[in-house]
Order: C-alpha cells, then sequence, then structure tokens
C-alpha cells in the first residue's frame, strides 16, 4: 500500500466501521473542487435502500459500499466513480431501479452501476464456465468505461478481506478467481498496492501451510532483518546526501505470495533465497537523478550480474517505470534495490488511477494514456474471435502477466512481448496479416525462422509470402495470446472447409445410390429444410456435420425417403452408435453425455485425475479422448468435436500418474520418500533415480491415484520430508 493510503487506513481502528466523513477527506484531499453533494446523496440512498441487510459477517450491509468507496478513494478517482461504488449493489440486491439511480444521480453513474450489475447476472454449469464468461462480460463492460473496472476490482479487494466468514470451499473459489484474473488485472492497470494486498490475501487462502510455515521461520529472524533494513536506509540516506539527491528511502521484507513464488521456481527452501529485503528509493528530480543513484549504489556494492533491469528506458506495457538492480550487500547478502521518482512511484501505485481528468461527468483518460492501456483493446478484438468461453480465458490470461521482453522493429519501434516469445509472436504484434503470411526473419541482420525465441533488444524483420498461411504446428512455437487466438481461427476455419467439402461429397455419393440429386434437391429447398432440422445452421453446417461424423449421410437418406430421422448431432444415442466397445474393456471411470459405455482413452499430455475438470474430444473410430480443462493440447483442438464428459461418481478407477521430487542426495531420503506414499494407500508403479555431482537428487515416481486430493496430499507430504527441495506432476 503507498504511503497515502497507508496514512489513510491508520486514521481507522481495526474494527471500526468507516465513516463517510472519513471518505470525503480522504477525495478532498487530492481532489480540492470535487462534488461532495453527489457523494453526500449516494450515501444517504444506499444507507436507506440497503437499511435492514447484513452480510455474514452480522455486520450491516451498508459497510461493504462504504469499504468499496473507501478503496476507491484511495485510488484517487473521481466522485462519479466513487459515487458509483457506493451504489453498485443496489440495483442487484434491493429494489431500487436504474432509472431511478439515472434521475437522482445522473445518466454516468447510473451506467456504471448498470454494467456492474450486468456482470454479476449470469448462471453457469461450471465453477470455470462462470469465472471464464464473467470475465469476458467484465471486459465488455469496461470497454466503454474501464472505471467498471476499478469498482468491481475495489469489490473484489473488500469481499478478499472479509473472506474468513465464507464457507471453505467459496472462499477457495474466489481466491483462485482472484489469483487468476483479478491480481494480474490489478497488475496490468498498474494499481501496484491493490495487486499485492490481493495476491498476498489469495496465496494465504490457497495455501494456508506453505504461508504459515514461512511466516513463522521468517519471524525467527525479523528482529535482525529489521537492523539489517535501518543500517542499509543509513548507508543509502547518507550516499544519497553526499551526492545532493533528494528522496526518501525505504525498505522492507518482500510479501509472502512473492518469496513463495520464487521458491517454487527456483526449487529452492528459504534458507537458499536470498533477496528476501527490498529496498527503494524514490528521489526527487527527473531520470538522471536515477541514473545518477544507480552509479552509486553500484559503486558501493557490487550488482549481480543479470539482474539489472531498466524499466525507465524501457516501460512495461502498463506505463510502469523504475531501475532495478540486486547487488551483493553488507554481510554478502543479496538485496534488490528499485529506483524511481516521485512521477514514476505515483504510476506505480496508482497506475490507471494517477492520470485521470477530474473534469466530472464525461471524465476520460487522456489520448496519450490510452494508447498506454491498448491491451484492453486487444483483448477485446480477440474476444470477439473466441466463441468458446473457456479458450478466451486461457488465452488472455497469457497476456496478463506481465513476465516480457522488449524487441525493436528495423524502425526502432519497441514492442512488448510475453518471455519466450518468437519471431511470429513479434509478426502477430505487427499485424494479424503479417502474422498469417510470415514465412521467416532477419533477427540482428541473421535470417532465421519464424519460430526463433527472441531475446531483449533483438531487432527483428518480418519476411511474409502472399502463399503462406496458418499453420496448426504454429501453435507450438507462439506464446502471445494474439498469435494463438489468431492462429487456431484460421486452423478451424480451413478444417471446418475441408469437412464442408469432405461431408458435401459423402452425401452426393450417398444419394447418387438411392437415385437422388443434389443439386436438385437444394434447388428444390429439401435439403435446407433438412438442415435446418437437424443443425443450428443451414446447408453448410449440414455438410460440416457429415464431413466431421455427427451425422450419418445413409440415415439423412432414409429421412428424406420418410423413415427414420437421424439424430441430433452430439446427442448420446450417436456416440453409442459410432464409439460402442467392440469387447469388454475395463471400467474407465468416464459418463460421456450421461453414458458410461463409451470408449474413453486419457490424454497423454495432461493424464487428468478425478477432480479435476475436463472436457472430451470425439474422433472417429477411436472413441472419447478426455484431457483436463486447462491442458494446452484442449485448447488446440475444433470445438466442433468437443464434448461433454464428467468423471463418474459411482467408480473408483485408479489412474497412473507421474511426479518428479528434487532433493539432497543423502542416506534414508529415499527410504522416507517411498514410506510416505505408502502410508497414504498409494502404489508405487515405478521409480528412477538419478543423482548428481552437486549432491543432488531427482526422483521420478510413477503412481496409481485414485483422484487428485489424494495426490495433493501425498506431494504435500513428501514436501515436508527434510532435503526435499520441490516436488512436482510430471505431465508428458
Amino acid at each position: 500500500m503507498p504511503a497515502t493510503a497507508a496514512k489513510f487506513a491508520r486514521r481507522r481502528q481495526p474494527d471500526a466501521m468507516l465513516r463517510f466523513n472519513d471518505i470525503a477527506d480522504r477525495v478532498l484531499s487530492y481532489h480540492a473542487d470535487c462534488d461532495l453533494a453527489l457523494l453526500q446523496r449516494a450515501y444517504v440512498y444506499t444507507a436507506k435502500v440497503h437499511e435492514g441487510q447484513q452480510r455474514l459477517s452480522g455486520e450491516p450491509y451498508l459497510v461493504h459500499p462504504l469499504e468499496v468507496a473507501g478503496v476507491l478513494a484511495e485510488m484517487r478517482l473521481d466522485e462519479v466513480t466513487i459515487a458509483a461504488g457506493l451504489l453498485h449493489d443496489t440495483v442487484e440486491d434491493t429494489l431500487a431501479a436504474p432509472q431511478e439511480l439515472e434521475a437522482l444521480f445522473g445518466a454516468e453513474v447510473a451506467f456504471l452501476v448498470e454494467g456492474l450489475t450486468k456482470i454479476s447476472k449470469v448462471e453457469f454449469s461450471s465453477v470455470r464456465a462462470r469465472q471464464a464468461e464473467n470475465f469476458r462480460k467484465m471486459l465488455v463492460a469496461m470497454s466503454k468505461d474501464i472505471r467498471i473496472l476499478l469498482i468491481k476490482l475495489a469489490d473484489r479487494l473488500h469481499n478478499m478481506r472479509t473472506l474468513h466468514y465464507l464457507d471453505e470451499e467459496k472462499a477457495r473459489r474466489i481466491a483462485q478467481e482472484t489469483s487468476d484474473i483479478y491480481v494480474p488485472l490489478a497488475d496490468r492497470l498498474g494499481i501496484h498496492w491493490v495487486k499485492r494486498e490481493l495476491e498476498d490475501r489469495a496465496f494465504r487462502r490457497l495455501h494456508p501451510t506453505a504461508a504459515a510455515e514461512l511466516e513463522n521461520a521468517l519471524h525467527r529472524r525479523h528482529q535482525e532483518r529489521e537492523r539489517y533494513i535501518e543500517q542499509v536506509k543509513g548507508v543509502l540516506s547518507q550516499k544519497l546526501a553526499d551526492a545532493g539527491i533528494r528522496g526518501e528511502v525505504s525498505g522492507r521484507q518482500k510479501d509472502l505470495a512473492a518469496i513463495h513464488a520464487k521458491m517454487e521456481r527456483r526449487g529452492k527452501t528459504l534458507d537458499k533465497i536470498y533477496d528476501v529485503i527490498a529496498f527503494r528509493l524514490v528521489l526527487e528530480g527527473d531520470s538522471e537523478a536515477v541514473y545518477h543513484a544507480l552509479g552509486l549504489i553500484h559503486s558501493t556494492w557490487p550488482p549481480v550480474p543479470g539482474r539489472f533491469k531498466d524499466y525507465v528506458a524501457l516501460p512495461k506495457a502498463n506505463a510502469y517505470q523504475s531501475l532495478h538492480t540486486t547487488v551483493i550487500g553488507p554481510y554478502g547478502e543479496r538485496m534488490e534495490i528499485q529506483i524511481r521518482t516521485h512521477t514514476m512511484h505515483d504510476n506505480a501505485e496508482f497506475g490507471i488511477s494517477a492520470h485521470w481528468k477530474y473534469k466530472g461527468v464525461g471524465a476520460q483518460l487522456r489520448t496519450e494514456d490510452e494508447r498506454r492501456f491498448d491491451w484492453l483493446r486487444q483483448l477485446m478484438e480477440r474476444q470477439g474471435e473466441l466463441s468458446d468461453p473457456h479458450e478466451f480465458l486461457d488465452v488472455v490470461k497469457v497476456d496478463l502477466f506481465p513476465d516480457q521482453v522488449f524487441v525493436f522493429t528495423p524502425e526502432g519501434d519497441v514492442i512488448n512481448l510475453p518471455r519466450g516469445a518468437s519471431a511470429l509472436d513479434f509478426a502477430y504484434a505487427i499485424h494479424s496479416e503479417v502474422g498469417d503470411r510470415c514465412i521467416g526473419a532477419r533477427v540482428n541482420g541473421v535470417q532465421r525462422p519464424r519460430g526463433v525465441k527472441l531475446s531483449n533488444g533483438d531487432t527483428v524483420e518480418i519476411q511474409t509470402s502472399r502463399s503462406q498461411s496458418p499453420k496448426k504446428d504454429w501453435l507450438a512455437v507462439v506464446v502471445s495470446g494474439k498469435a494463438r487466438s489468431r492462429i487456431r481461427h484460421a486452423v478451424r476455419q480451413a478444417e471446418n472447409a475441408r469437412s464442408r467439402e469432405l461431408g458435401r461429397g459423402i452425401l452426393e455419393r450417398e444419394l447418387r445410390k438411392a437415385g437422388l440429386s443434389l443439386g436438385r434437391l437444394q434447388a428444390e429447398g429439401v435439403l435446407s429444410e433438412l438442415a435446418g432440422r437437424h443443425t443450428r445452421g443451414g446447408e453448410p453446417e449440414l455438410f460440416a456435420a457429415l464431413g466431421y461424423g455427427r451425422i450419418s449421410a445413409k440415415s439423412l437418406v432414409r429421412a428424406l425417403r420418410g423413415g427414420e430421422s437421424p439424430p441430433a448431432p452430439g446427442k448420446p444415442r450417436k456416440l453409442r452408435d459410432i464409439f460402442r466397445r467392440r469387447r469388454a474393456a475395463p471400467v474407465s471411470g468416464i459418463r460421456v453425455d450421461g453414458h458410461g459405455d463409451v470408449l474413453v482413452r486419457f490424454g497423454r499430455c495432461c493424464s487428468p485425475l478425478p477432480g479435476e475438470e475436463i472436457t472430451g474430444f470425439i474422433t472417429r473410430g477411436r472413441g472419447v479422448t478426455v484431457h483436463a480443462r486447462d491442458c494446452r493440447v484442449a485448447f488446440e483442438l475444433d470445438p466442433d468435436r468437443v464434448t461433454e464428459v464428467e468423471w463418474d461418481r459411482d467408480s473408483e478407477v485408479s489412474r497412473r500418474i507421474k511426479i518428479r521430487v528434487h532433493s539432497r542426495d543423502e542416506p534414508g531420503l529415499l527410504a522416507n520418500i517411498t514410506r510416505t506414499i505408502s502410508a497414504a494407500g498409494v502404489n508405487i508403479g515405478a521409480a528412477r533415480i538419478n543423482t548428481h555431482h552437486d549432491r543432488t537428487a531427482v526422483q521420478n515416481f510413477d503412481l496409481w491415484v485414485t483422484d487428485s486430493s489424494t495426490l495433493r496430499a501425498v506431494m504435500r507430504e513428501i514436501g515436508r520430508i527434510k532435503g526435499v527441495h520441490l516436488v512436482e506432476r510430471v505431465r508428458a
């Protein structure tokens, strides 16, 4: 939380209800001529319509809109947004009508409240579908006014602060959604203090044991760490003063979630993670002072090679600017130092809200700031191409996370791409047509294939050909959401065209055998009528269904002659006809469209377990292949062949999965691991052990497990064994 926001929070007692006057004082501190009368009317109205309502905590419901408004005030937003925050639940949870809000508070406030209401008025069949479609609707709403998203972030922040009043299952679902969606959104909007608090609270709910153990371990050296921080702050302050640079120096222990993520990423325990302390210099002046301070620091302590990042010359996509360097500080400890100006600091903490105009009705972003958040427009363009909300969520998650590389066009323009991006990603970032026609690239003047991975500072020139078109194997070399969605869209269009052509040929041959003419049936409108009865579209959809094998040409001919009508595509009877087991087979534990006697295989790419969300893919003659819902391969499948599958709750089938354990190489450790696995009632199918010269070992186990919760419990217990660095599930 920024210093100004922290100061605001300290005015209140921890359990005291936020008052309207607290909000008004905060708004006046940054927007002296705001319309307080509007805020007063909104407060009185929301208190009246929510009277008698209570939250699960037992508090009056009024606490929630007040807290949401308080968060918006901490973001330094305009009075229209804060009024909408006070009123955001009135239409959904009371008898208030949008027309009444417009009459009392104006069209702009009513629009924001209605936009928020539309997001929540949807029912879905699964948790993931709800999450995906809510996210899509939120993007549609915020494309018209981004303040809808800011209010939604404030709403989610207060809900996370009161998560302990919910039952465990619902609390974990909300925490997971927060981690998946709202944390990266807050980060991309540049509101860092909101991102940090959401991330920390989600981590504590999703990983309570790891959070408690990490907090206890850090607490044991708390006083020592505080003395270290004060010592380094003293040295830095003196260095700045001697050089005539004015500014503030602060130091803090990094958040639990950030430390835990670093431990997981590096496969190390806390005692092997050195840079758990971060220092920040916020300086007066411009970027020249920032680089001057960097020189002072590097002349005082040696920098760690490869750990310097210049976000001043090359800002992040959300306009974040700062210098990051890691140095070997006193006592040989690594420490991270961030250096920025006051303006850069405000941008880092308040993000998009730091650029807001306070002009009452019609408040909007300046043109240059709209360009900084161009990624929102790109997300909206993408959602129009992707009909499946699951796929949309998968694609945009890649773009929400800010781990990036900076590369250059031949003209010197900077292009931000996700880390691991290829020249093909670069081509699609330039323009979709350039990506579709890409045949290769010149990287730093050297001819390279389109799949080459790019590094920071590369200059890339794309080469194209009019005869080139997207191919399915391109998906293996791209990582950006734009490239993946465009390639999938193009590949599916091509597959649909081939299926329609194949289906037309199949039907023509079958009609010819029966003495009928396809052309005549089309001319008389008979085929169009038949297509309307058995598909959602017209003749092209009918041809595609025939090509994919979802409808039989023979059954269509029988229907034309007055016989039995063919079943609609995807109905259970058709699946059983296509995939009926030819001989007795082991029970799969899967039900396809409600039936358990369908031929089923499991994708080796993800090896799903009961308890994980799954999806099915139809392959004629080979049955249904089951993938985990979030499997990367699953999103590359043709949506026309996707079918609903579910775990059979009445069947308990063990499935073979793989895990990998990274540990020290020491006597008795393997015995402890195998004993832990056996104690959980899990059978070991195979084990492979590799040791290394640095006294570490990698142990691969094939386990027979009945469900995902059992696997998680086993992995958690193995992770607690002394000497174990990392336990991970291996998906082929």
